[in-house]
This record gives C-alpha cells, sequence and structure tokens, in this order.
C-alpha cells in the first residue's frame, strides 16, 4: 500500500494539474490494493474532460502520472475517473462480452466486436476468461485492434 505521505503529494500535484485544467469539481483520491491509487473527479462538465470514447480523460492521466512519476519515488498504478465513466464503460464491456458470449455459444459463429482500447479489451477477455463454451483473442494493429469471440 502507498504511504500517507506520498497520497498526499498525489492529492495535491492533482488537484493542481486538475486546476490548471480548467477541472472544477469534488476530487477524492483514494489508496487501494498492491500500490494502486484511485482519482475520482465529480464535475458539471465531464465531458469536456472525457473526450471521445474517453481519450481525454486518459491523457489526462498520462499527463498526470508522468508528473507523479518525478515526484512520488514509490512505484504505484494510477487510475483517474471522471463522474464514474470508467466504472460505467466496464459494467458496459462487460455487459457486452457476456451478450456476445451468449450470442456465440447459441449459434456457433465468431463474432467480432468493434475496435477498443487495451483497457477495454482486457475487461472483456477477463469476463470471459472462465467461460467454457467460448474463447476470445485479439486481432488487427492500433487503432482497429479488436476481440474476436469464437466457439469452443
Amino acid at each position: 500500500m502507498i504511504s500517507k505521505e506520498n497520497l498526499r503529494v498525489i492529492e495535491h500535484e492533482s488537484k493542481e494539474l486538475f486546476s490548471k485544467l480548467g477541472i472544477e469539481g469534488e476530487v477524492r483520491v483514494e489508496a487501494g490494493e498492491e500500490n494502486a491509487v484511485s482519482i475520482s473527479i465529480h464535475t458539471a462538465e465531464p465531458q469536456l474532460f472525457i473526450g471521445d470514447r474517453g481519450q481525454a480523460l486518459a491523457e489526462i492521466q498520462h499527463i498526470l502520472k508522468f508528473i507523479l512519476k518525478k515526484k512520488v519515488q514509490e512505484q504505484f498504478y494510477l487510475s483517474v475517473d471522471i463522474n464514474d465513466y470508467k466504472k460505467s464503460k466496464e459494467q458496459y464491456l462487460r455487459e457486452l462480452a457476456r451478450t456476445a458470449a451468449d450470442e456465440v455459444a447459441l449459434l456457433k459463429k465468431p463474432k467480432e466486436l468493434d475496435p477498443m482500447s487495451s483497457a477495454e479489451r482486457r475487461v472483456v477477455h477477463m469476463e470471459l476468461a472462465e467461460r467454457s463454451d467460448v474463447s476470445s483473442e485479439s486481432e488487427g494493429e492500433g487503432e482497429n485492434r479488436r476481440i474476436i469471440v469464437k466457439p469452443k
């Protein structure tokens, strides 16, 4: 678990960056298991900072992690969420995975999902990992990388 002192540094630097970016709202910083730090922001204008398919949010998280690497000597995993966007997206992806898997299991035909980021693909793969009737694999390159759900 990350130290309290480093958690204070993370909170201070996060709030400073968000202020400079014009992100106004409630900011919560929490330490999780295995040196994970989650930052949750609730703001009146979330879409501006989430961007298309979460791209702006991912970039904000990347910039913040870069800043914090110079200030915090401990290794840690950082997750930034705005108005529970990531949480909602993960629930959607899990449901998408289950629905696609049920369809593939019933029809015995592979199903190709839309392109996703590596983090999104990971959620889908993890959701389907325990299923004995289907398998999932990633295909394609770059922004066109997608998951194919196949019957076993």
